[in-house]
């Protein structure tokens, strides 16, 4: 009950953090940019928040070693990347959603993806 608490906790503070980064870097530092460059290096910011947060908080107990972790979280972490940037360049390109929507719907449907194999296998206990 309580890890399901922070991994959500940990979670939106990841989701935030992607969010002000892609929205920083595509409105105001590189306008212009490929949307889906721009949610690439937006992960990987975000990436840092999300597998520090859950070592630390969400999975304090796992039963694997950090860089097990670390591995694992990485590969669970892309494959929830590769669903949110084929959501996310599906709404921007085929329904003409703007990007800040489509990247917010992105982040929410990968969410579920990266908690089962999180909760599971990356961070097992």
């Amino acid at each position: 009950m309580i890890s399901g608490l922070w991994f959500i906790a940990v979670g939106s503070a990841a989701a935030l953090t992607h969010l002000a980064v892609f929205a920083l870097l595509h409105q105001r530092l590189v306008p212009g940019a490929w949307p889906e460059a721009v949610n690439a290096v937006a992960f990987l910011v975000a990436f840092l928040v999300s597998f520090a947060g859950h070592r630390l908080l969400s999975f304090k107990d796992a039963g694997t070693t950090l860089r097990q972790s670390f591995a694992r979280f990485a590969f669970t972490a892309s494959l929830g990347f590769v669903a949110n940037e084929l959501v996310f360049s599906s709404l921007l390109h085929i329904f003409n959603v703007p990007a800040l929507p489509a990247l917010l719907v992105a982040l929410t449907l990968a969410a579920g993806q990266t908690f089962v194999l999180s909760r599971f296998w990356a961070f097992s206990r």
